[in-house]
């Protein structure tokens, strides 16, 4: 049974009726990671949705220091649902965070991120809604190994379905195995996965999703994407944060795992999570405009990609947030690393789906993002760029439909603009470009401090200095 509670009266009976003994409490710290704290059942009353539950914010990234450690976790009883994942019958909601000086919200919550960036979109008289529909693929392994010491640095994956497996020569070998970057839609038995998708997509739609599509993604190894149905921006941040829970947990129970890194294997297709966005207004697709000027798109929706084109290197340092996403944004791999807009063109970072005339499905794809991201921060900043695109009128550079890959080799004077090269870079260009995030008080300065600093102190820094096993092929002998 899915909870379509929308009050601490409704989740309380639902707590009775299912005879449920725990609930769990979830939230993600600045980064995305999922943390929980589970309470006995008989424990949870009215008060717990009016004063929380509390816990130590000095021992989750990126909060508090050790002397301001209190906080407060708040339920919302809007999402709650029945866990699959317990031996015993659990309830779980997702949690914003509060700080207990004053009970208001916590300025590093990466949920009170994506509330506050709504609420703005509603006070504008910009739209009523932001409808969102990311679309996060993954790989799944039948076993990886990792390790970096002093004296060695390695990593192996490995999968039955792996092109480098076709020459086993064992019982377990069939030959299923797919070439490098050619499994997309592959049809069973070389797509070995699609009973398992369908699996985890009955469970997400179980848990309150709604599953549209699954399919073999290009990557050979095992790449996967299921597709899910768009929402209001906090709620489809809540429904990524469930989808890769659910996905890890699903692919874990078989005894394999299931990883959203963007890039872990060399010379195979990235995984992305291309991020559809579209406004609504009292029912209406902002987006839609029969008689627009280009691929039916509104004014409106042009100043909204003008503003992501003009803020995307910066917005990338959170779509795009660890050292791995930049070895994803290389030419050849249809990676999304120009700043253009197209309609048809998969490697422009902005394209515009063909929707029939559908006003309903009219919508604008930014296709740079990766599964990596905090979806709370991401959705938000990518919101906080089409605000001051339509706010300021920014028009976008004119659409491309050529081989962009082609235009940028003969691009001498580099006027096609690029995405990030490497994280340093994109944290850079945050650095210098944060004033559309923060000018509301939707992303907090201590925020965005908080992330380029621990970005560079934790990250940048801690893959700069570590020997890569491509640098002894290069200059062990020199």
């Amino acid at each position: 049974m899915v909870s379509d509670a929308l009050g601490p009266k409704d989740v309380l009976g639902q707590i009775k009726d299912d005879q449920i003994e725990f609930v769990d409490f979830k939230f993600v710290d600045i980064f995305g990671m999922l943390q929980h704290v589970t309470a006995a059942a008989d424990t949870v009353s009215e008060t717990t949705f009016n004063r929380g539950i509390g816990f130590d914010g000095s021992s989750v990234r990126g909060f508090q220091n050790i002397n301001e450690s209190d906080m407060i976790l708040m339920p919302d009883p809007e999402s709650a649902f029945i866990d699959p994942f317990f031996d015993r019958p659990v309830l779980s909601m997702f949690c914003d965070v509060i700080d207990p000086r004053g009970m208001t919200p916590y300025t590093r919550d990466p949920r009170g991120v994506a509330r506050r960036a709504e609420r703005l979109l509603r006070s504008e008289g910009i739209a009523d809604t932001a409808n969102l529909g990311p679309e996060l693929e993954f790989f799944i392994f039948d076993s990886v190994s990792f390790s970096q010491e002093t004296q060695h640095g390695y990593y192996f994956l490995n999968s039955d379905s792996a092109s480098w497996n076709t020459g086993l020569q064992d019982d377990i070998n069939r030959g299923h195995q797919a070439a490098v970057k050619q499994a997309y839609f592959a049809a069973p038995p070389v797509d070995n996965y699609h009973n398992l998708r369908s699996d985890i997509a009955q469970m997400l739609r179980q848990c309150g999703l709604s599953p549209e599509l699954h399919h073999h993604e290009v990557g050979a190894a095992g790449q996967c994407e299921i597709g899910f149905r768009f929402g209001p921006l906090k709620h489809q941040a809540d429904a990524a944060t469930k989808y890769k829970y659910i996905v890890k947990n699903m692919v874990s129970k078989l005894g394999k795992t299931a990883t959203f890194m963007p890039k872990p294997l060399l010379g195979e297709n990235g995984s992305g999570m291309h991020v559809n966005v579209s406004l609504e207004k009292q029912g209406q697709n902002l987006f839609y405009d029969p008689n627009g000027s280009y691929a039916e798109l509104s004014q409106m929706a042009i100043h909204f990609v003008g503003g992501v084109l003009k803020h995307a290197r910066s917005v990338c340092a959170f779509t795009n947030p660890t050292t791995n996403s930049y070895r994803r944004l290389v030419p050849g791999y249809e990676a999304p690393m120009t700043l253009v807009y197209s309609s048809r063109n998969r490697s422009a970072s902005v394209r515009v789906p063909e929707t029939a005339g559908e006003n309903r499905a009219k919508r604008i794809e930014f296709r740079t993002p990766d599964p990596s991201a905090n979806p709370y921060l991401a959705f938000s900043a990518v919101l906080m760029a089409g605000i001051d695109g339509i706010r300021n009128e920014i028009e976008p550079p004119p659409p491309l439909e050529e081989d962009i890959f082609e235009m940028i080799e003969a691009d001498e004077a580099g006027h096609i603009r690029s995405a990030p090269a490497s994280l340093e870079e994109a944290i850079n260009a945050l650095e210098a470009d944060h004033e559309f995030l923060v000018k509301d008080g939707v992303f907090t300065p201590d925020m965005v401090q908080t992330w380029i600093d621990y970005k560079r102190a934790n990250e940048i820094d801690y893959v700069r200095i570590k020997p890569h096993p491509a640098e002894f092929e290069l200059y062990y002998n020199s």
